[in-house]
């Protein structure tokens, strides 16, 4: 195998110059042209290149490209411009709003702590008027209890006393009745017919 592949590397090192090329790793050979960029009206790929870019760049030159894009840029800065100008007039009206609701709740603030205020105002005013009902109701109730306490006092004293004269005369009636015979009885209308005098 060792020997087939050393005759084979001779034919190829033939094939490779006769081609005109130089094989790899090994040194150009004496009268052997090397290999060079082809060329064409006397440029290299580099010079056509860098000849077609020149020519690109004087197209666009040529058709105003610049000033083209130059436009649209400004265009854009001014929309850009337009849409910044707007926002700050958003954020100033915002700005406004936020203060205009600030004032608003300072005021609601200021009106709830004046409606707090009076109503506990009013209710120490309805409590007031309420302990001098309640004073005056008692104060009523307390006459009409000792009116009618007296009322009660003067009834019972009126029927004592007239249980009393009644029991009076009924003792008076049974004292008399036993005390007084008939002979006493002509005696007191004897005496008190003197009594009437002389006018009969």
């Amino acid at each position: 195998m060792a020997e087939a592949a050393a005759q084979e590397a001779p034919h190829m090192n033939e094939a490779i110059h006769s081609e005109g090329m130089e094989p790899v790793g090994t040194v150009a050979h004496e009268g052997v042209a090397p290999h060079s960029d082809p060329k064409a009206v006397g440029m290299d790929a580099t010079a056509w290149v860098s000849l077609a870019m020149l020519v690109f760049i004087l197209i666009l030159l040529f058709k105003k490209v610049p000033g083209l894009i130059g436009g649209a840029l400004d265009g854009r800065i001014a929309q850009i411009k337009t849409q910044l100008e707007e926002a700050s007039k958003l954020r100033a009206e915002a700005e406004a709003l936020k203060a205009e609701y600030e004032a608003k709740l300072a005021a609601a603030a200021g009106e709830a702590d004046a409606m707090r205020k009076s109503a506990e105002h009013e209710a120490e005013t309805l409590l007031e008027d309420a302990k001098a009902n309640a004073v005056a109701l008692v104060a009523r109730r307390q006459k009409m209890a000792e009116d009618k306490i007296g009322a009660a006092e003067r009834s019972a004293i009126a029927d004592i006393r007239t249980k009393a004269v009644t029991a009076a005369t009924n003792a008076a009636a049974t004292l008399i009745a036993h005390g007084h015979d008939s002979r006493a009885d002509k005696v007191l209308v004897d005496d008190a017919i003197k009594g009437l005098g002389p006018s009969v």
